[in-house]
């Protein structure tokens, strides 16, 4: 139901471009929005993005990350500049503020000192 790509190894300061395609009209949730999960850590909230491209963002990724959403391809994306050792975790999109639809694999952010 959820894809989730464009995770990689990268050093810190460097840039990575998630892409996370949903089998469903993501147009008929109102936000959507990008979760990860740090080793050790529970599962929080990253960004999310309503349909009218409003965004809220956690303080960790403030004027870093970018999130951004194409309803017509059902798919949500997340620019990530400037990456921190700290950003590394496991990357989920999901809806919010609850995250009604089942789960994909995430895809894996490590950034390197």
């Amino acid at each position: 139901q959820i894809l989730e790509s464009g995770g990689g190894l990268v050093q810190a300061g460097g840039s990575l471009r998630l892409s996370c395609t949903v089998a469903r009209e993501i147009n008929r949730f109102k936000r959507m929005a990008w979760y990860r999960r740090a080793p050790g850590k529970q599962r929080e909230l990253v960004a999310d993005v309503d349909n009218d491209e409003s965004a809220n963002y956690g303080d960790s990724v403030k004027g870093r990350f970018t999130i951004s959403r194409d309803n017509a391809r059902n798919t949500l994306y997340l620019q990530m500049n400037s990456l921190k050792t700290e950003d590394t975790a496991v990357y989920y999109c999901n809806t919010s503020p609850n995250a009604i639809l089942s789960w994909g694999q995430g895809t894996q952010v490590t950034v390197s000192s």
